[in-house]
C-alpha cells in the first residue's frame, strides 16, 4: 500500500512537471510544450479486444469499452493505464473515461459512432449554458466522454474517432431532435489533457470541447466533415485555461476552432472564463463560418488569446468575434499574427448584434466589453471585404489595432466600420474610417495588445522595413 502511494506520487510530480511546460513566456510570447516520454507511458496496457471487443463495424462494443475502463480504474493510483485500440472498426455507444489514462489508437483502428441515438445517453444542460444549445432541455452526451478527471490522453498512431454524423444532420435539418446533438469528445473539469495525433471524422455536432478544463493540449490532428455539415466545430475551448492548440488540419461545416465561456446570464452567474489560449500552425477551410471565432458565448469572458500562423483558404471569414447586447462578459487581449488568407470572402469580422439568447431571461444591459484586439502582419489574396467591423452603440469596441495588414480586397469599399474605435498603421487598402487613427507609434503603441518586439524596434522609423516585408 505505501508502495502504490509512492508510485501514484512520483507520477503526479512527472505529471505536473510536464505539464508546467504548457505555458511559459519567454520574451513576452507564450510557448506550448509537453513531455511525450512521461505521459504517454503507463505502466499497465490492456487491449480492446481482451473485453470480448469485436473489431467488424457491425458489433456494439459500448459494453467492452465500459468493462475495460471499469478494470483499468484499479491502476489509477499505480501510474496509470493504456487502453489500446487496434486495427480495426470499433462501433459503440457513448463511453466514459477515466483519470490516468491514455486510450491510444493505433494505426488502422476506428471508433466508430453508433447511428442509434440510444446509445448516446442524454444528460442534464452545462451550468454556463442554462439548456442545451440548440434545444431547450437537456442534451445528448458525447461519444467519449469525461468528468472530473486527471491526466487523461486521448492519442495513436493516426487512428480516427468517426462520429458517422449524417444522420444526426439529417435528424437536425427535419426537426426530429429531442436534445441537443452529441460532440465526439467532451471533457468537463478536467486537469491535465491531451489529444493528438489523430484523425476526427464526421462528428454529429462539435468535434472536440475541453469545458472548464485546464493545461489542455490538442495537436497534430485531421478533423473533416462536409463543408454543409451543420455545426461541426472543429475545437471548442469552453471556459477553459492553459490551452494550446498546434499543427491542425480542419475542414468542417462551421468554425474551425471557436473560443468560448458560456451564454448570457447563465455564463455571467457561472463566471468561468477562458484565457492563456494559445493557437499556432492551423490549416483549414470553412465555406460557411471561421477560421478563428470567440463567441457567440462569451458571457464568463475571454482573455489572453494568442494567434499565430493561420492559413486559411477558400473560405467565409478569417477572424471572427461575435457577442450581443446580454451576453455581459468581456474579450480582451487578444493577439492575431502571421495570417495567410486566401480566397477569403471576409477577413476579419467582428459582430456586436449577433443574437441567439437561451431564454427570455437575459438582461439586455449586460453589455460584453470588447477591448485590446491586435492584427499583425496579415495577408490576403483574393479578399473579398477586409474588415465587416459592427460594434454595438453605446458599448463601443475599442482599441483595436492593424500593424502591417495587406489585403488584395475585390469591392470598392473594403473596409465598413460602426461603433468601433482604433488605430492602424501599414495597412493596405487603409482602413477608411474616421474611429480608427492612421497611426500606432508611439504614441499608441501601449493601446496595442502584444505587439511584437520586431515593430517595436523598427518603429522610429516609421517605415516599411525588409524584415516587414519577409515576414
Amino acid at each position: 500500500m505505501k508502495r502504490s502511494f509512492l508510485l501514484l506520487q512520483l507520477w503526479y510530480v512527472l505529471l505536473v512537471h510536464a505539464f508546467y511546460g504548457v505555458w511559459f513566456s519567454v520574451g513576452g510570447s507564450l510557448h506550448c510544450e509537453y513531455s511525450n516520454s512521461v505521459i504517454l507511458h503507463r505502466p499497465h496496457s490492456v487491449s480492446i479486444t481482451e473485453f470480448g471487443a469485436v473489431g467488424d463495424g457491425v458489433t456494439l462494443n459500448t459494453k467492452a469499452f465500459q468493462n475495460a475502463l471499469f478494470y483499468l480504474k484499479s491502476f489509477s493510483d499505480k501510474g496509470g493505464a493504456k487502453l489500446f485500440v487496434p486495427a480495426g472498426q470499433w462501433l459503440t455507444g457513448s463511453f466514459d473515461l477515466i483519470s490516468h489514462l491514455t486510450l491510444w489508437l493505433d494505426k488502422g483502428a476506428t471508433i466508430l459512432g453508433s447511428t442509434n441515438s440510444e446509445n448516446w445517453p442524454v444528460v442534464d444542460p452545462l451550468p454556463s449554458y442554462g439548456r442545451g444549445r440548440e434545444l431547450p432541455g437537456r442534451r445528448h452526451r458525447s461519444l467519449i466522454y469525461g468528468q472530473n478527471l486527471t491526466d487523461v490522453v486521448i492519442t495513436g498512431e493516426n487512428g480516427t474517432i468517426d462520429g458517422q454524423g449524417s444522420v444526426w444532420w439529417d435528424w437536425f435539418r427535419n426537426g426530429e431532435l429531442n436534445y441537443t446533438r452529441p460532440h465526439l469528445v467532451e471533457l468537463i473539469n478536467t486537469n491535465g489533457l491531451i489529444i493528438s495525433n489523430l484523425t476526427f471524422l464526421n462528428s454529429p455536432f462539435w468535434n472536440i470541447h475541453p469545458v472548464y478544463c485546464r493545461d489542455v493540449v490538442v495537436k497534430n490532428l485531421t478533423i473533416l466533415a462536409p463543408l454543409d455539415s451543420p455545426n461541426t466545430d472543429g475545437v471548442d475551448p469552453d471556459s477553459s485555461t492553459n490551452v494550446c492548440i498546434e499543427d491542425c488540419y480542419i475542414v468542417t461545416g462551421d468554425d474551425l476552432v471557436s473560443i468560448k465561456s458560456g451564454w448570457d446570464e447563465y455564463g455571467i452567474s457561472y463566471a468561468r472564463p477562458s484565457s492563456k489560449i494559445k493557437i499556432n500552425r492551423l490549416t483549414g477551410q470553412t465555406t460557411s463560418s471561421s477560421g478563428i471565432a470567440i463567441g457567440s458565448e462569451m458571457s464568463g469572458g475571454v482573455s489572453d488569446i494568442y494567434i499565430k500562423d493561420l492559413h486559411l483558404f477558400n473560405s467565409n471569414t478569417g477572424i471572427r468575434i461575435k457577442t450581443s447586447p446580454g451576453r455581459g462578459g468581456y474579450v480582451r487581449n487578444v493577439h492575431v499574427s502571421n495570417v495567410k488568407l486566401n480566397n477569403v470572402k471576409k477577413a476579419i469580422r467582428f459582430t456586436g448584434k449577433y443574437g441567439e439568447h437561451p431564454d427570455e431571461n437575459f438582461d439586455l444591459k449586460a453589455l460584453p466589453a470588447i477591448e485590446k484586439i491586435t492584427f499583425e502582419n496579415v495577408d490576403g489574396e483574393d479578399i473579398g471585404v477586409a474588415g465587416l467591423l459592427e460594434g454595438i452603440e453605446g458599448d463601443e469596441f475599442r482599441d483595436i489595432c492593424f500593424l502591417n495588414v495587406t489585403l488584395k480586397v475585390k469591392k470598392k469599399a473594403p473596409w465598413k466600420c460602426s461603433n468601433v474605435r482604433g488605430y492602424s498603421q501599414w495597412v493596405s487598402p487603409e482602413i477608411s474610417c474616421d474611429s480608427f487613427e492612421e497611426r500606432i507609434f508611439p504614441e499608441h503603441s501601449s493601446d496595442c495588445f502584444g505587439l511584437s518586439e520586431n515593430n517595436l524596434e523598427i518603429s522610429s522609423g516609421l517605415s516599411r522595413s525588409p524584415w516587414l516585408l519577409s515576414w
